[in-house]
This record gives structure tokens, C-alpha cells and sequence, in this order.
């Protein structure tokens, strides 16, 4: 029986490690990391997930980045060739779906920041699927246990690439505890306008809390619980300690600071949302530097 050879890697992938010299370095990569399915770890570590980034584009080759959340376990590894994730009630853009109905491919990438610090890759091509009809084809699906989240319909990924993405440059972070409104509708804890692009566009709509936290996601509201460097974490002491806002508020007032420092306190006030510092990250970049290309980690 005559064996296909599998040729990873884009023809751009291809030219660019053929002019970088790179492409000995890369054959080894694919040889040894790139699978055509998911091993038994892979699953595991899937299933293990509470969040995933999805990548999507249309036809035309306009691209999309989103990201999925839920319980550990809320993306279904139905075979080593097959995965699925729920999709919510959101806010009716479904950017990702459009796409997708459009154009097949996905990329996916699933990212521990708190006990591996490792990542995952799986690029396939996706279907998508009602709620009865994915119950019907794979009755093992789970129920989602919040209350409030009920999925509406599947996206449905076969397989065609899973690799590991590197530790190098993953920052390993703590989970904080987050009272997460899952299948809210209320603008307010959704996120409000954050980045003031409602407030730019014209008068305020109705519901829509200028300024409020960000809900920086097409379709879905839901997010894993804040996670902080465990270099310095936030820790409940520190919490405790720092100033009020309404009260700095009024000090700064008083000392004649500016506008931001008011701002912020306002915003604080208005969402009530817990009054934390934490230390900022350190983004100086390494001199090796990350090894580039899709599958370069």
C-alpha cells in the first residue's frame, strides 16, 4: 500500500523559511510536533480548558479573532478527530458563524495560563449545527450547568492540525474569584460602552452604560475568571489597604488633580466593581526573540 506524504505548512510558510533559513528548523517542527489529530494528552488537556481564542475569516479573506469561555470541559472532544463548542444567545452579530458559513476554516488556540503554561493549536474546518441536531448526532454533548446558559447551536471542528504552542513567552498567572453573570443581558455587567465607541457615535442608547467594564467579545459576555501574574499577586490584604475611590475621589478633587484620576474614580463607582492594584507587567522583549511562522510556537 502506497503511503501520502503529508507537506505541513503554507506556500508562503514555505518561501519565507526557504529565504530565512529556516526551513530544516521548521521540517523538524512538523515532523515532531504537528499531528493530524489529537493524541491522548491533547485531549486531556482540552478538556481541562475554560477558554479558548477562535480565528475565523470570510470568503474574501477578512479576518476575525474571538474568544470562547465556559466551564472546564465546555468544548466537547468528541473523537480524537472532532471537537465542539456551544454557542450562546449573544448580541446577534455572529461574526464567527458568518464566517464560517462562509469560509471552513478555523484556527483555534487553547492557552494555560495557570497550571501547564503551555498552548494548543487545532486548525480544521468547522460546521455548524442546532442544539437538537448536535444532541441528536452526539448524545454524549454535555448540559451546561449554569444556569442561564443554554446553547443554541455547535460549531463542529474536524481536525486536520493540532501542535503545541511554547512556554517560552506564556505568563503564569492565579486565579482571582469573579462573580461571573453568565447569560446576563444586562448592558451593565455585560460591560457598558468601555471604550466609548457608542458615546462617539451619538447620543446614548437605551441601556447602554458609557464607560462601563469591557465586553470585548462579538458574541458572547462570559469570560474566565480574572487571572493575575503570580509574580506579585493581588492578594486580599493589599485590597483591603488601598484607598477608596469616592474618597480619593474627593482628594483629588480637593488637590486639584486632573481629569483621568476623576474619571477612573467615577467609573469605579458607577460599576462597583473591586478597587485592586496590581503591579504592572513586564513587557521588555527578549533579545533571542520568539520564533516566528504559524507553527513557530
Amino acid at each position: 500500500m502506497t503511503s501520502i506524504a503529508v507537506v505541513h505548512g503554507s506556500t508562503g510558510e514555505r518561501r519565507l523559511q526557504a529565504e530565512h533559513g529556516t526551513a530544516e528548523r521548521a521540517q523538524r517542527f512538523y515532523d515532531q510536533q504537528v499531528l493530524d489529530q489529537l493524541n491522548d494528552r491533547m485531549v486531556a488537556f482540552v478538556r481541562a480548558q475554560e477558554m479558548v481564542f477562535v480565528a475565523t475569516s470570510d470568503a474574501g479573506g477578512e479576518c476575525d479573532a474571538t474568544f470562547r469561555a465556559g466551564p472546564a470541559g465546555f468544548v466537547h472532544v468528541a473523537d480524537p478527530g472532532r471537537l465542539m463548542w456551544p454557542e450562546y444567545r449573544g448580541n446577534g452579530v455572529m461574526a464567527s458563524l458568518g464566517n464560517i458559513s462562509e469560509n471552513a476554516h478555523v484556527g483555534l488556540l487553547f492557552m494555560d495560563f495557570v497550571r501547564d503554561v503551555i498552548g494548543l493549536h487545532v486548525n480544521g474546518r468547522a460546521t455548524i449545527m442546532d442544539d437538537a441536531q448536535a444532541r441528536a448526532e452526539c448524545p454524549e454533548l454535555p448540559v451546561d450547568p449554569v444556569p442561564g446558559r443554554r446553547a443554541e447551536r455547535w460549531v463542529v471542528v474536524e481536525v486536520e492540525e493540532a501542535y503545541i504552542h511554547c512556554a517560552k513567552h506564556i505568563p503564569r498567572m492565579v486565579k482571582a474569584p469573579r462573580d461571573r453573570a453568565w447569560g446576563t443581558d444586562d448592558v451593565r455587567r455585560k460591560g457598558g460602552d468601555f471604550f466609548g465607541a457608542a458615546s462617539a457615535a451619538g447620543p446614548a442608547l437605551p441601556g447602554v452604560v458609557h464607560g462601563g467594564a469591557g465586553d470585548g467579545e462579538k458574541q458572547h459576555g462570559e469570560q474566565p475568571e480574572v487571572a493575575f501574574p503570580t509574580e506579585q499577586p493581588v492578594v486580599a490584604e493589599q485590597v483591603a489597604q488601598h484607598p477608596d475611590p469616592e474618597r480619593e475621589q474627593g482628594r483629588d478633587q480637593q488637590q486639584g488633580g486632573g481629569n483621568g484620576h476623576r474619571w477612573v474614580h467615577l467609573v469605579h463607582r458607577m460599576l462597583r466593581l473591586p478597587w485592586r492594584a496590581a503591579a504592572p507587567l513586564d513587557h521588555t522583549p527578549d533579545p533571542s526573540g520568539p520564533v516566528r511562522g504559524r507553527r513557530g510556537g
